[in-house]
């Protein structure tokens, strides 16, 4: 892959280094200094001229100074002459918006599939579930791809992380509930799913695009029913891992590194959202 550069940014630098590894590439040296009132400084250590740069950030951790980081590295790679900058954004802080520029989305769906069939040895009496209604669209996919039925959960909120009510429509009772989501932060909604499942379902699993888990979420999954909480690594889980067992981690740089490969290439990349 000629005139390729990738830059890490400083919010998950492994699997940074895990992408540039399954592409037979090494990280490009972005130098970062912080000046004395913190504003970040940032200069690309070696000659991106003319090349086809990529940028691997996460929305996680502290979120403002991961994405102004980011901001800043696309300002020094275009005032180095590069022909094209490229963000990969793992986990997307805020909200998306509109861009005048393209905008791909990666779908974990493959991996998903995968982890299910890889793991679960009774996959085939399961049944997907989704937490709330609008993520109906994803639960059905990943229920068409496997064959199995799916279930929805209605909730009603009082205010924002907190839910009221909870109603289930579909039957778990005997089968194996997966609970699919694309984010679970303070893990309210899914922890009460799961509570309302255990009542008919044999186990309980929730996977999960993005763990966030910040201020209740560990202890909330540690005392909920569920056999496992599998998540991509779009955030590092190392140390919520440390006090929780049950979460499990899906590496998805094989996604992302294709998605780098066919987009320096001018292939498809919504392909990838069929296929591993």
């Amino acid at each position: 892959m000629p005139n390729i550069v990738l830059f890490s940014g400083s919010s998950h630098q492994d699997l940074s280094q895990r992408v540039v590894d399954r592409l037979g590439l090494e990280l490009g040296n972005m130098v970062t200094k912080k000046f004395s009132n913190q504003e970040t400084s940032m200069e690309t250590g070696e000659s991106v001229r003319g090349e086809d740069v990529y940028i691997i950030q996460s929305g996680c951790g502290e979120i403002n100074d991961n994405l102004m980081g980011l901001l800043v590295m696309i300002n020094a790679c275009k005032i180095a002459s590069s022909s094209r900058v490229t963000a990969v954004i793992l986990c997307f802080p805020y909200i998306q918006g509109f861009f005048d520029i393209p905008v791909d989305n990666l779908y974990a769906e493959p991996a998903v599939l995968q982890w299910i069939r890889e793991n679960i040895a009774e996959w085939k009496n399961c049944i997907i579930v989704s937490p709330d209604a609008g993520g109906a669209k994803r639960v059905t996919s990943i229920a068409d791809r496997l064959n199995v039925e799916f279930a929805l959960i209605h909730k009603e909120r009082k205010k924002a992380n907190e839910v009221d009510r909870m109603v289930l429509v579909g039957v778990v009772k005997d089968r194996m509930a997966i609970l699919v989501d694309d984010m679970a932060d303070t893990c309210g909604t899914i922890c009460h799913a799961a509570d309302k499942l255990s009542a008919g379902a044999t186990k309980v699993y929730a996977i999960l695009t993005h763990g966030i888990f910040s201020g209740p979420a560990i202890s909330r999954i540690n005392n909920a029913a569920f056999e496992a909480v599998v998540v991509t690594n779009t955030i590092p889980q190392e140390d919520k891992m440390k006090h929780c067992t049950k979460i499990e981690v899906v590496d998805i740089s094989m996604i992302l590194a294709e998605a780098i490969r066919r987009t320096h290439n001018g292939e498809s990349v919504s392909y990838l959202g069929m296929h591993l």
